[in-house]
C-alpha cells in the first residue's frame, strides 16, 4: 500500500473528510520566559525518545533503505544526463537561476523570520498552541489534514517508529475561523515549509514530509484567482 493509501485509509478511520493532507513535523521548540512556562504546568517541549522495541523496528525496516537510496539515484543521475545535454548557455542560464531563487528565498525567511518555529510571541495564539504542542502527543511528526471545518492535527498519543497511521487519533482542531494554512513564498518556490496562521497574526511553521507536497498544492489552489 502506498503512503497516499494508507494516509486515506487512516482519515477516513478518523472519521474526518480531507481536501489534503501531508505528515509534517516542526523544528526544536526554544525554552519559553520562566513565567510562561510555569503559567502553562511546565510542559513538554521535546519529543519522546525512540523506544528500544521501536529501535528494533527501525532495525528491520534498514534493510529497504538501500532499496529507497536506490530509487533515489536514479532519479538524480535521470536529472544529471539531463542537464550533461543542456549547452554551456543553458547550464549558466540554469545556475543564475537557482542562485537567484535561493538568494530571493533566503530574502524572504530572512525579512519574516521564518528560520524560527514561531513568530516569537509566546502569548499569541502560535506560541500557546506551541506549548501544549507535546502535551498532545509525544510522536515528532502530525498528520496535518486540511477540511471545509478547519484543520486537523493527528498523531499516535505516544512516539512510534512503525505504523503511525494506525496508532494515530486526533490530537487538535483549528477551526477556520481561528486558523489557517499559509505558504509564505506563494508557490514561487518549491519547499517544505508552511504556516499555521492565527487570526491573531501570530504564525507557527511546519515542514511537509513532501517537496511541494498535496498541502502546498491545496494552498496554491486557493489562492488562484476564480475564472
Amino acid at each position: 500500500m502506498t503512503r497516499k493509501a494508507k494516509q486515506r485509509v487512516a482519515t477516513a478511520r478518523l472519521g474526518v473528510h480531507a481536501e489534503a493532507g501531508d505528515w509534517c513535523t516542526i523544528n526544536k521548540i526554544p525554552q519559553p520566559p520562566a513565567d510562561v512556562f510555569q503559567a502553562a504546568d511546565s510542559p513538554r517541549l521535546r519529543p519522546a525518545r525512540m523506544r528500544p522495541l521501536g529501535m528494533v523496528g527501525a532495525v528491520l525496516g534498514a534493510p529497504f533503505i538501500p532499496i529507497i537510496m536506490f530509487f533515489e539515484l536514479l532519479a538524480k543521475m535521470e536529472e544529471a544526463v539531463m542537464r550533461s545535454l543542456d549547452t554551456r548557455d543553458e547550464k549558466e542560464r540554469l545556475r543564475a537561476k537557482r542562485e537567484d531563487e535561493k538568494q530571493r528565498r533566503d530574502d524572504v525567511i530572512t525579512q519574516q523570520g521564518l528560520d524560527k518555529v514561531f513568530d516569537g510571541n509566546w502569548h499569541g495564539n502560535a506560541g500557546q498552541f506551541l506549548l501544549r504542542w507535546y502535551s498532545h502527543s509525544t510522536h515528532h511528526q502530525r498528520l496535518l489534514l486540511v477540511t471545509q471545518e478547519g484543520i486537523v492535527l493527528a498523531a499516535p498519543p505516544q512516539r512510534v517508529s512503525v505504523g503511525r497511521e494506525k496508532h494515530m487519533r486526533i490530537v487538535a482542531r483549528l477551526p477556520a475561523d481561528e486558523a489557517t494554512l499559509v505558504n509564505p513564498f506563494s508557490g514561487e518556490f518549491e519547499t517544505r515549509m508552511l504556516l499555521i496562521r492565527f487570526q491573531d497574526g501570530s504564525w507557527l511553521r511546519v515542514d511537509t514530509e513532501e517537496l511541494r507536497s498535496d498541502l502546498h498544492m491545496y494552498v496554491l489552489r486557493q489562492a488562484l484567482p476564480d475564472v
